[in-house]
């Protein structure tokens, strides 16, 4: 069950959790149609809808968190930063219930721009912007049920062995990873901005 906050309740309970467990306050279906309801609802520039998801579970889950590690014990300088940079995989994401991977569909973003050449150059970032708000979207609504999230960019590093792992499109681009599970500490600390230093308004 949904907690009974209002939107801007949830959206300020949102933050990020980097000591989680695999446990799951809510049954995988939950997190399904969390994730179906946001890719179905969630606005894209000239509802392009480009955003593609992998979700990992269980054994998918760790799999990728393993591919990470070996992505970087390749090119970590020293056994120390080797170890912390193991030591923090393991307890921030791999631990974690599932993870989610955000991709973009260049084939669509292709599509629009040969259809409409004047906003060539725009529809890349549009597409990152449509990926952001199901990112968004998706993490407050996790954060609802009980989970803890954080976002994670790995990529490009992990890209080739990622797609070759999960059999996925070349034409998929990576954005983002999101491990999340049930939060077992406190969340990450965050600085709030003073709202009036970043809005203008003109009456």
């Amino acid at each position: 069950m949904l907690r009974q906050r209002n939107f801007a309740e949830a959206m300020k309970h949102r933050r990020s959790y980097y000591s989680l467990s695999n446990s799951s306050p809510v049954q995988d279906e939950v997190i399904i149609h969390i994730i179906r309801t946001v890719v179905k609802y969630a606005p894209s520039s000239f509802n392009s809808q480009s955003t593609r998801i992998v979700l990992l579970l269980g054994d998918e889950h760790r799999k990728l968190w393993d591919i990470v590690k070996q992505t970087l014990r390749q090119r970590e300088a020293s056994p120390e930063a080797l170890e912390k940079t193991d030591e923090k995989i393991e307890r921030c994401f791999a631990s974690g219930y599932g993870t989610i991977l955000y991709y973009d569909d260049t084939t669509i973003v292709k599509d629009l721009q040969d259809s409409f050449p004047h906003y060539k150059e725009r529809f890349p970032i549009w597409s990152q912007q449509a990926s952001a708000m199901d990112q968004f979207a998706i993490w407050t609504m996790l954060e609802d049920v009980g989970f803890g999230a954080s976002l994670q960019h790995y990529d490009p590093l992990i890209d080739d062995e990622v797609r070759r792992t999960w059999k996925l499109p070349d034409t998929w681009k990576l954005i983002a990873e999101m491990p999340f599970g049930t939060p077992i500490g406190d969340p990450h600390e965050k600085e709030d901005i003073e709202p009036s230093e970043h809005i203008k308004v003109f009456r």
